[in-house]
C-alpha cells in the first residue's frame, strides 16, 4: 500500500498551485487572478443601520445598479446598532475579498470622536472606494404641533421646559449632533430619543411617539412633500431645490450652521486593488448617469460620485472636524 510522502501536495493544494501557475502564464498575480474572475458569488453591501434611512436607500440605488455593471449579484445587509459600530466593525474584520463591502454615513468619521472605543480604525481598517453624495439635515415637526417654524419652536421649547421630545437616527449621527447644536445655540431644552436608524425615527414622528424630529433628508423628503410633517429648516448651505419654503438655518439666523451627512463606499483593508478600482469606476459612472443622478437627486441627495481620492479626504477632513463638534456639543464619549 503505497502511502504519499508528507512532503507531497495534497489535491487541494496542487489545484491551488495549478491556478496560480495559469495565473502567472498569463502575466497575472494570484490576486489578479481572483481580480479577473470576480465576482464569482454574490457581494453584499454591509450597512450599519435600519431600513429605510438615507443610507440604506443609497445602498439600495448602488447595489440595484451595480449588480448589472459587474455582472453578478448585489445585496444589501442591515446590521444596525450602537450607532453604525456594530455594521462597520463586521465589515472591518471581514475577509478582504471584494465580497464584503460597506456603504456607511457620516457616523463612519463622527464615532472615533463620540466613542471611547470602536471597532475599526477609520484610517487603517478600510479602503476607500467612492465618496456617494451627501444630504442636509431637517428639523420636522408634526403639523398638529402648530408650530411653524424655528422661532416659534425655540418659543415654544422655551415656555414649556422639558415638554418636546425629538427622535434622531442614533446618538451622534449628524442630525443629533446638528439637534445638540440647535439646543446649545438657542438655550433651549429637547430630550433626545435616538433609534437605531432615520427610518424608525421618521416613524416615531409620524404616530406620534415624539413631537420633533432631526433627520436626514431623504427619507423625510416624501412625507415633507405630502405635508405629513412640517420641515422648519435645513442645515445645508443652500435651499433645497423643490422645497423653496424651507429656509437654511443660517437663514434664520444661525451663523456657520452647517451640518450635512454623507454616504461613502468602502471596503476592509487589502482588497484587491483591481476589484477597488473596479468597483469605484462602476459606481461613480452609476451616480453620474443623468438620469440616475436625477433620481436621486428627487430624492434628497446630493450626487458628489468622487472616487477613492475623493472618499480619502472627506475622512481625513472630517474625523478632527466631528471630534471637535462632539467636545464643543459638551457631549462626553462614552
Amino acid at each position: 500500500m503505497l502511502r504519499q510522502h508528507s512532503g507531497g501536495l495534497s489535491r487541494r493544494n496542487m489545484l491551488r498551485a495549478t491556478a496560480f501557475a495559469g495565473a502567472a502564464a498569463m502575466g497575472l498575480s494570484p490576486r489578479g487572478a481572483r481580480a479577473a474572475n470576480y465576482p464569482a458569488r454574490p457581494v453584499k453591501i454591509i450597512v450599519p443601520f435600519a431600513p429605510a434611512g438615507p443610507t440604506d436607500i443609497m445602498a439600495r440605488f448602488v447595489a440595484a445598479n451595480l449588480g448589472n455593471a459587474i455582472g453578478g449579484s448585489v445585496i444589501v445587509d442591515n446590521r444596525a446598532g450602537a450607532g453604525g459600530n456594530i455594521g462597520i466593525g463586521v465589515t472591518a474584520h471581514s475577509e478582504p475579498d471584494g465580497y464584503t463591502l460597506l456603504i456607511t454615513s457620516s457616523a463612519y468619521v463622527v464615532n472615533p470622536g463620540l466613542y471611547a472605543k470602536i471597532p475599526y480604525d477609520p484610517y487603517k481598517d478600510f479602503t476607500p472606494i467612492a465618496e456617494l453624495g451627501t444630504s442636509p439635515n431637517v428639523f420636522l415637526v408634526d403639523p398638529k404641533l402648530g408650530i411653524n417654524s424655528i422661532e416659534e419652536l425655540v418659543a415654544r421649547a422655551k415656555a414649556e421646559p422639558n415638554l418636546l421630545n425629538y427622535a434622531s437616527p442614533g446618538i451622534g449621527t449628524t442630525p443629533h449632533l446638528s439637534a445638540e447644536l440647535l439646543k446649545i445655540n438657542a438655550g433651549i431644552n429637547l430630550t433626545h430619543v435616538p433609534f437605531p436608524g432615520a427610518g424608525p425615527a421618521i416613524q416615531a414622528i409620524l404616530s406620534g411617539t415624539v413631537q420633533v424630529c432631526s433627520a436626514s433628508l431623504p427619507p423625510a423628503h416624501p412625507h415633507i412633500q405630502s405635508g405629513a410633517l412640517k420641515a422648519l429648516a435645513l442645515t445645508g448651505a443652500n435651499r433645497w431645490f423643490d422645497l423653496p419654503n424651507v429656509p437654511t438655518m443660517i437663514e434664520v439666523g444661525y451663523k456657520d450652521f452647517i451640518a450635512d451627512t454623507f454616504q461613502g463606499f468602502l471596503a476592509p483593508a487589502k482588497t484587491p486593488p483591481e476589484i477597488v478600482q473596479l468597483l469605484a469606476t462602476k459606481a461613480v459612472a452609476i451616480l453620474k448617469d443623468p438620469k440616475l443622478a436625477e433620481k436621486l437627486r428627487d430624492s434628497g441627495f446630493e450626487v458628489i460620485a468622487n472616487g477613492p481620492e475623493g472618499m480619502q479626504k472627506r475622512i481625513n477632513d472630517e474625523v478632527p472636524k466631528w471630534r471637535d463638534i462632539v467636545k464643543k456639543a459638551g457631549i462626553k464619549p462614552v
